[in-house]
């Protein structure tokens, strides 16, 4: 699971590079509805091929919601929120999203606690994506708030997944959820944004890639894996994409990279050690340590059935 999730963040970390460039072709949110239209028609024709059925009605609704959230408003908070902030300082806010959900783990999915080392973890992380990013403090209040709201709704989103959907097809899921924000994208660029496209090859690499790779296989790879990790454990680790976008910008942008990044990476990766659980000893249970007041399990007599012999543990055995 551990290289899907380094799959998925190098996906998504470079597909930064063709956001970067679609930007001066494309008005950003029609080009981010024209991405996830993309890869709502190729997962449809996934579906189909697949035979997978149609969502029923009582999975629908919470599709389009993700999709509102986490595709749609996402989406949208981030674009306008770059009008007043920069984009380290947006990255880094939206990329919050594993501190809102492991808070909201703690409260509303069970079995997922907040243990002061998983907490400790995040903030470090979080700082790391900070100076990473290179971030500067500033900007007015709605577009900091804006920004914040971005890694809300996505977290928001993660939780639904997990409570409401945890049973569902993942494949039907990101399908339908992606068809609803796609919708919701194209929508608000036709009614609100101004602004021409100019197209060539490389716009429609960039759509292609955007489209096919980094939304229809990024968000299957995503679904997937939220469906099979604990939340706190699958979200921290994605502060490693807008650090794969910053050495993607180096190498392929001739981005400067401050020496300086290489602290943040450093805490980013301590920050998501810690929270999975690195260095821990093998013989405890949890990942996130005992449970106050429970006690190790201790071989020995006392754990026999009474009346049971050497003989007959040996047949149970077989």
């Amino acid at each position: 699971m551990n290289g899907l999730i380094g799959l998925l963040c190098l996906i998504w970390g470079f597909n930064w590079v063709f956001m970067k460039l679609a930007n001066g072709v494309f008005p950003p949110v029609l080009f981010a509805g024209y991405r996830f239209a993309l890869g709502a028609l190729v997962l449809l024709a996934v579906c189909y091929f697949r035979r997978v059925p149609l969502p029923r009605w009582k999975d629908l609704k919470w599709y389009i919601v993700c999709g509102i959230l986490q595709t749609m408003y996402f989406n949208l908070a981030i674009q306008i929120s770059l009008e007043d902030l920069s984009a380290g300082l947006t990255s880094v806010l939206t990329y919050s999203m594993p501190l809102w959900l492991t808070l909201m783990a703690h409260f509303w999915l069970p079995g997922e606690k907040l243990r002061l080392r998983k907490l400790a973890g995040i903030i470090i992380g979080i700082i790391g994506l900070f100076i990473a990013m290179d971030a500067h403090w500033g900007g007015s209040t709605g577009a900091l708030m804006l920004a914040v709201s971005s890694g809300l709704s996505w977290a928001l989103s993660n939780l639904l997944i997990k409570r409401k959907l945890a049973g569902s097809d993942m494949l039907q899921f990101t399908t339908w959820q992606m068809v609803a924000g796609a919708v919701g994208l194209l929508l608000y660029s036709a009614i609100f944004e101004h602004g021409t496209s100019h197209w060539g090859v490389m716009p429609v690499v960039y759509v292609v890639f955007s489209g096919v790779v980094g939304s229809a296989l990024a968000f299957v790879m995503w679904s997937y894996i939220l469906s099979k990790v604990e939340a706190s454990k699958a979200s921290i680790s994605l502060l490693l994409v807008p650090v794969v976008g910053v050495i993607c910008g180096c190498l392929f942008l001739k981005e400067n990279l401050n020496p300086v990044v290489a602290v943040g990476i450093v805490l980013v990766l301590l920050g998501i050690w810690l929270v999975n659980g690195g260095g821990k000893p093998k013989a405890e249970i949890s990942a996130d340590g005992p449970s106050l007041g429970s006690k190790p399990y201790e071989p020995g007599l006392h754990n026999i059935p009474r009346g049971a012999t050497e003989h007959s543990l040996y047949r149970k055995g077989e």
